[in-house]
């Protein structure tokens, strides 16, 4: 079932649909809160309390703001909210994103690839995820949002607030500060 369908059915009856929501959007909601936070058990968490917000909300909303919603913007905008709060107050020390880029990128098959081949693989893995980490999370939070998770400008700009202008320049300077930061041989397994 698409969004523009569940909608339809969360507008009509909120308590038989809301279980088709979550299996439809709980693993992203997850996969953006470990994007943001790099944490697997707080972004479990994050995406948990995103999901009983979003229940809580939306039980209080008429069927017609629940008809005319975006539900993927709109669910993204509260995992990111609810990843800000939890960052503030509880700062992470570690940038590792590898887990980031493994929840949203699809890998290459593991039986397609020869053991030297899948080493060279997630040594790759990491190093792009040691690259998109140092970036600011200016220019992180967006590229991950357009790239990873594929959200358009429009829904970028809902979800973080910004306007698309400044969503494109965030985006275009923060791919030119990765590729900045790459070695030649990074560049070239990437054209390849």
């Amino acid at each position: 079932m698409d969004d523009a369908q569940l909608v339809l059915r969360l507008a009509e009856d909120l308590d038989t649909s809301f279980e088709t929501l979550v299996r439809a959007h709980v693993d992203r909601c997850h996969a953006i809160a470990l994007r943001s936070l790099g944490n697997p058990h707080d972004a479990e968490e994050v995406a948990q309390d995103a999901l009983v917000r979003a229940y809580r909300a939306l039980a209080t909303y008429e069927p017609e703001r629940i008809r005319d919603m975006r539900l993927r913007p709109w669910l993204a905008t509260i995992v990111i909210n609810l990843c800000r709060n939890r960052a503030r107050r509880h700062p992470v020390a570690s940038t590792s994103l590898a887990p980031l880029l493994d929840a949203g990128w699809e890998p290459v098959a593991d039986d397609a690839l020869e053991p030297a081949a899948m080493t060279q693989e997630a040594a790759r893995r990491e190093r792009m995820s040691a690259l998109l980490a140092a970036l600011p999370e200016r220019y992180r939070l967006p590229i991950v949002l357009r790239h990873v998770d594929d959200l358009s400008y429009a829904e970028l700009a809902e979800v973080l607030g910004r306007s698309e202008g400044t969503l494109k320049a965030q985006v275009h300077r923060g791919l030119a500060l990765l590729r900045a930061s790459m070695t030649p041989a990074d560049l070239e397994e990437l054209t390849a």
